[in-house]
């Protein structure tokens, strides 16, 4: 008989979690950015991907490996996760984005700055999101918008916005599908992390270009405020533009319930023959500790 994990342990888990798909996802985007090693929004999209399925593999028995605020309120809001485990996720979630971002910025401080150096960036100024982009994230992605000679202006806040919570909405929609275990065409627990990965992946490929695909405030937020201590000041916190709160934080908190109530109220298995479906293929389809739909939620 196992032991459910304790919210300490729980915690650590989301630390962890998070920390592995920032230090990889968001040293896909330094490397990219600072180094040339990635060609294309596609291959950092799926580092991104392959970072999120190893993630929830190492710590998805723990915790449920949510890694971002948008998933942990949506099961609260509608699978009935725990509302007193939400800010002590939330605050593990940031903690190990935080911590991420920190030992990124130790690997690749002097590259920033050779960077910064070469075109004329300098930190804390107009400009410099160019490089703060390793960290926060900027609508229109200032790599994208300097390449194409985009103006500032040309996706709006609401554009943005709209990306984001679509996004986010995406990859809600379908943790909510193949971690449900009423779903009976669902991937099974070996499949799950990367039908996950890949998820965020296919999102990242469309939305990148336009607001660089945070989908996650935590993601977003943790490595934001690193890079506000270490030089980037209001370039960082709140940004050149507005809409740092509403792109980043609350289109993807907004858009994470709305994808999940989608599947929840119009797909989600209700009838008995639905469950007599699901009960027969409960050995094919069972998920392990908190990723299983009747013990996570």
């Amino acid at each position: 008989m196992t032991s459910t994990p304790g919210p300490i342990r729980a915690c650590l888990a989301e630390v962890i979690g998070t920390y592995i798909l920032v230090f990889f996802g968001v040293g896909a985007v330094h490397a990219a950015v600072l180094t040339d090693a990635q060609s294309g929004i596609w291959q950092v999209a799926i580092v991104w991907g392959v970072a999120i399925a190893l993630a929830i593999y190492a710590v998805g028995a723990i915790s449920g490996a949510h890694m971002n605020p948008a998933i942990t309120v949506a099961f609260a809001v509608l699978r009935g996760f725990s509302p007193r485990q939400v800010p002590l996720y939330i605050a593990a979630q940031l903690v190990g984005a935080f911590l991420g971002a920190a030992t990124l910025y130790t690997l690749f401080s002097g590259t920033l700055a050779e960077f910064e150096a070469a075109n004329g960036i300098t930190r804390g100024q107009p400009g410099s999101e160019l490089s703060a982009m390793v960290y926060g994230e900027y609508f229109p992605n200032p790599a994208v918008a300097k390449a194409l000679s985009w103006s500032p202006g040309c996706v709006s806040e609401t554009q943005a916005m709209l990306a984001e919570g679509v996004g986010t909405a995406f990859l809600a929609f379908f943790v909510f599908a193949v971690t449900d275990r009423r779903n009976a065409g669902g991937p099974g627990a070996a499949l799950l992390p990367i039908c996950i990965g890949l998820t965020v992946s296919i999102v990242i490929s469309v939305v990148a270009p336009l607001t660089q695909a945070g989908l996650n405030p935590a993601r977003d937020l943790g490595p934001r405020l690193f890079a506000y201590c270490v030089g980037w000041g209001s370039v960082a916190i709140p940004g050149p533009r507005s809409g740092f709160f509403t792109v980043y934080i609350a289109a993807p908190l907004l858009g994470g319930i709305v994808g999940a109530a989608v599947h929840d109220w119009v797909l989600r298995p209700r009838t008995a023959g639905a469950r007599h479906a699901i009960d027969a293929n409960a050995d094919r389809g069972r998920v392990p500790g908190r990723w299983q739909d009747d013990a996570a939620c």
